[in-house]
């Protein structure tokens, strides 16, 4: 088919732009600044008017200006939106103008190619398997533009099924390079100035967790995967999701040891190395798959001492999961836990001395309480158990909304107050432990996870943040001690809904998230099977990695060697090749796909079973006068019946109609043809 590039745009491309314009752009609403934004406005309005016949194409001064005006404005701004963002941006008004200034049908291919471009730009940023959905359907429209211009005198309705069609033919081949095509890493890294993070920080003061209790936003989520083939993971009191791990205290905040910070730096260049834990006795593993939601930062959740295989994550020696690159889009992990390895048998002099050090002339109160404790127990085991047992043996409080605290911050919460939540107590813990001259330090991360039954696996929201506390004990290496368990052990026995009401706590800030539907278990199990639908996606789509790649050709071709996949290539080519061939009409075998000619050939049909045959050759309009003269006598409905029938299927095959015109024969062929249909057969 030739191109005319230089030819008009029709209103029914048109009206393509108009749909597609909106559709393209609404899933980037989130990167786009309020400039770019308005923009894009100004010209979705301007092109109304011209679709509408009221106003005419832009100057080219004034598209020139609003180019050179938004590129300087993103310029400006760029450091406060990110380097990223800013390219987006630039992408989106490069888009909107050249939508608003075009003027020819060369003009609409490059609209769409750019189309497409921002569609995967998005893709990359929005994987969930609702978003793909979306995504699908704006591919759809946008693909209906250049249908409309090839197909200009169909439809809009026809636009679209094409449309459709042409997506549908190119699912097969997409999938076999997704099954097939080796899974490859990005080829470069964009660096991103500045982006919104979520979920926890590298540093903590007690109203950090606090706020996050009032989230109600996914962290992670977990498949566990069992030797017997079960989906359950350890009891609840064992879900402790290690995160952050924290060791210098300045009496206000809590934060990261400046050399973790150093080796953290360095980890995509040198790879840190971890001491090798001592495997005990009655040492067990622990497998899952862990798919963590985008917090634009790199640490990662793990149990306990964790290990993972992927290339892209490195063990650090405090024991967390570190990724190289900043988890900006979801990514799935697999895991092995040795939740029985002791965990650094033998304490540097250094790391001692930090994990001992305190912020001089503070919580005097606190420290003089310590050293009571290490008189009455010198041995530091008995003295840790003790110190837990006086948080449940006072008259201590677990609360979300404890009171403000001053400079003295652990005096005021252990001796004033007397309530708080996990980070007041876990910090009272590793200061009493410093005081009486135990190493401590705080652990920051996530305890617990809920539980779905109908794909197994474990959902862990924003709201169930933890804090909790990890001593040194000679020859049992760190050991967790959480206090909280003391205070409120339903927290850490059944999870954060046992202890709390959504409606005070987590919901408070989020008054249409589907977790509200927890109270009425119908609705419960429909939010269940809908969040399970996603999990799979993320498994079988965005976890679909090489290992995973492996089993699915091991099930169709056994032993899976290069020529086995290169055959199956081939032949799956060969075949996708001939379908789409067929389809488009490039083989010649005899058959009648326009249902126009089918329907007109099956009345013909039915009138020569009653001795009246069309002889092959004859034209419509001679055959419907034979007919007419006939049947005038005998069946005048049926002969002025086919008269009309012929010249509505005579002006749909050879008459250049307009799109009403079309619509109103059209109609009027399907009621004749319905009617005859049913006379030919009785009669």
């Amino acid at each position: 088919m030739k191109d005319n590039f230089d030819a008009i745009i029709s209103r029914n491309t048109l009206f393509w732009l108009l749909i597609t314009n909106v559709a393209v752009l609404s899933p980037l609403y989130q990167q786009a600044t309020l400039w770019s934004i308005g923009i894009c406005a100004i010209c979705f309005v301007w092109r109304v008017g011209i679709y509408l016949g009221k106003v005419a194409a832009p100057p080219k001064l004034l598209v020139t200006s609003l180019a050179v005006g938004a590129a300087t404005t993103l310029a400006l701004v760029s450091s406060e939106i990110g380097l990223l963002n800013a390219l987006v941006n630039l992408l989106i008004l490069g888009y909107a103008l050249k939508y608003i200034e075009m003027r020819e049908q060369r003009d609409v291919k490059a609209i769409v190619l750019v189309g497409y471009f921002l569609i995967a730009l998005t893709l990359l940023d929005q994987q969930s398997m609702l978003n793909t959905l979306h995504l699908l359907a704006v591919v759809i429209i946008n693909t209906g533009i250049l249908v409309s211009v090839y197909q200009d005198k169909s439809n809009k309705i026809a636009n679209l099924g094409f449309s459709v069609k042409l997506v549908l033919h190119s699912l097969p081949l997409a999938i076999l390079l997704f099954v097939v095509f080796p899974r490859l890493g990005p080829l470069w890294m964009v660096p991103n100035i500045k982006s919104a993070t979520t979920g926890l920080s590298d540093e903590m003061s007690f109203g950090d967790i606090n706020k996050l209790t009032r989230s109600a936003e996914l962290a992670f989520r977990v498949g566990f995967e069992n030797p017997d083939g079960s989906t359950l993971g350890p009891a609840n009191q064992d879900l402790y999701w290690r995160t952050l791990v924290m060791e210098n205290y300045d009496g206000k905040t809590w934060r990261q040891d400046q050399s973790i910070k150093t080796i953290q730096r360095q980890a995509y260049f040198q790879k840190p190395q971890r001491e090798q834990a001592v495997i005990t006795a009655n040492n067990r593993k622990i497998e899952y798959m862990v798919i963590s939601e985008p917090s634009h930062q790199k640490w990662l959740y793990g149990l306990d001492e964790a290990f993972s295989d992927n290339n892209q994550i490195v063990e650090l020696p405090d024991y967390r999961l570190y990724s190289l690159r900043p988890i900006d889009q979801r990514m799935s992990y697999r895991v092995v836990s040795y939740p029985n390895n002791i965990m650094e048998l033998t304490l540097k002099d250094n790391t001692k001395q930090l994990n001992l050090a305190l912020p001089p002339n503070s919580n005097l109160k606190t420290q003089t309480l310590a050293k009571r404790f290490a008189q009455d127990y010198p041995d530091p085991q008995t003295r840790i158990n003790a110190m837990m047992n006086y948080f449940a043996e006072q008259a201590y409080y677990y609360t979300l909304s404890p009171p403000s605290v001053g400079e003295q911050q652990i005096d005021d919460f252990l001796f004033e107050n007397r309530a708080g939540f996990c980070a007041h107590y876990a910090s009272a813990l590793v200061f009493m432990a410093r005081a009486s001259g135990i190493p401590a330090r705080m652990v920051t991360g996530y305890q617990g996870g809920e539980y779905n039954p109908q794909a197994g696996y474990y959902s862990v929201y924003q709201y169930m943040a933890h804090a909790w506390t990890e001593v040194w004990l000679e020859g049992q290496g760190w050991q967790r001690f959480d206090p909280t368990a003391m205070i409120a052990p339903q927290r850490i026995l059944d999870g954060f809904d046992a202890t709390f009401d959504s409606q005070s706590s987590y919901l408070q800030d989020s008054p249409f998230s589907p977790l509200r539907m927890k109270q009425y278990p119908w609705l419960n199990e429909l939010r269940q099977q809908l969040s399970s639908l996603d999990y799979y996606w993320s498994v079988w789509v965005l976890g679909f990695d090489e290992e995973r790649k492996q089993q699915v050709l091991s099930k169709l071709l056994g032993d899976v060697t290069s020529s086995k996949i290169a055959l199956m290539m081939i032949l799956s080519f060969i075949i996708i090749a001939l379908v789409i061939g067929y389809y488009a009409g490039l083989f010649s075998i005899n058959r009648n796909d326009d249902p126009l000619n089918k329907r007109y050939n099956l009345i013909c049909q039915r009138l020569a079973k009653k001795g009246i045959t069309r002889p092959q050759g004859q034209a419509a309009h001679d055959f419907a006068n034979h007919v007419q003269t006939t049947l005038a006598q005998q069946h005048p409905a049926i002969a002025r019946e086919f008269m009309a029938l012929s010249t509505a299927y005579m002006a749909l095959k050879y008459q250049p109609l307009t799109t009403l015109q079309t619509r109103q024969h059209m109609q009027q062929f399907m009621r004749l043809y319905r009617t005859l249909r049913l006379r030919l057969l009785h009669s």
